[in-house]
């Protein structure tokens, strides 16, 4: 499979603070992948800088075949690169069904788009709480919300940052669930989460990160053989 995504040697910097010291990180086509370390370590600078959110001083950014590390956010996303991001910032004063109307697009070429149907089928509690508002909702509900609204722009590649912090862990598994649906479904994903022995269950590949470089990559496999490797830079 070709790369969906390529990073390669990343370098952020805020104001005088340098913060990425050189990230690599590929993704293919189908492909889910984590991006793994302790709070602090820059794995969201990293995703702002991809998403071009915040703009990267060195390295480039692939997508699509396309460079993409000088675009701006609104263009990337237009690419086909969908976020939930970490706090899932949903409009409190919107209804569930107005917001994922207002993502909805037609970003990728599949025969089977995600529509509001969809997603209430896929998320079966949004639909009963379609004609709430977001500030009415659970905070797993919400998070549904989020990952269905990043869905309705039909993405190439999902991102979620933090995709489970702070759910209780009856929801926490079904947002695995419905993420390993996802991958069964074909879409790419990436992934920022702490949860590794969920993630090494669902992934393809992780990379580890500590103080803003990579300090290991590879398989589900390998990373469930080597336990000492989540001690050491992720504190599982």
């Amino acid at each position: 499979m070709s790369d969906l995504l390529s990073v390669n040697n990343l370098q952020t910097s805020y104001g005088p603070s340098q913060i990425l010291f050189g990230i690599d990180l590929h993704i293919p086509v189908g492909g889910f992948a984590t991006l793994l370390g302790r709070n602090g370590m820059g794995k969201t600078t990293t995703v702002r800088s991809i998403l071009g959110l915040t703009r990267a001083h060195g390295g480039t950014v692939h997508f699509l075949g396309e460079r993409i590390d000088q675009y701006s956010p609104d263009r990337i996303a237009r690419m086909g690169m969908a976020v939930v991001p970490e706090g899932r910032l949903i409009f409190p004063t919107l209804s569930v069904t107005e917001n994922l109307k207002a993502f909805a697009a037609k970003r990728n070429t599949s025969p089977e788009p995600w529509t509001l149907e969809r997603v209430f089928a896929f998320f079966p509690r949004l639909a009963e709480r379609s004609r709430h508002m977001g500030n009415q909702l659970s905070g797993g509900e919400q998070q549904m919300l989020a990952i269905g609204r990043a869905l309705m722009t039909n993405p190439h590649l999902l991102v979620l940052d933090e995709a489970t912090e702070g759910l209780a862990p009856l929801i926490r598994e079904d947002i695995w669930t419905c993420l390993g649906t996802l991958r069964a479904q074909g879409q790419s994903i990436l992934i920022i989460d702490k949860y590794v022995q969920r993630l090494v269950q669902l992934a393809d590949h992780h990379t580890l990160i500590e103080r803003g470089k990579v300090v290991w990559d590879g398989t589900s496999k390998e990373l469930s053989d080597n336990p000492e490797l989540w001690h050491r830079y992720i504190g599982v």
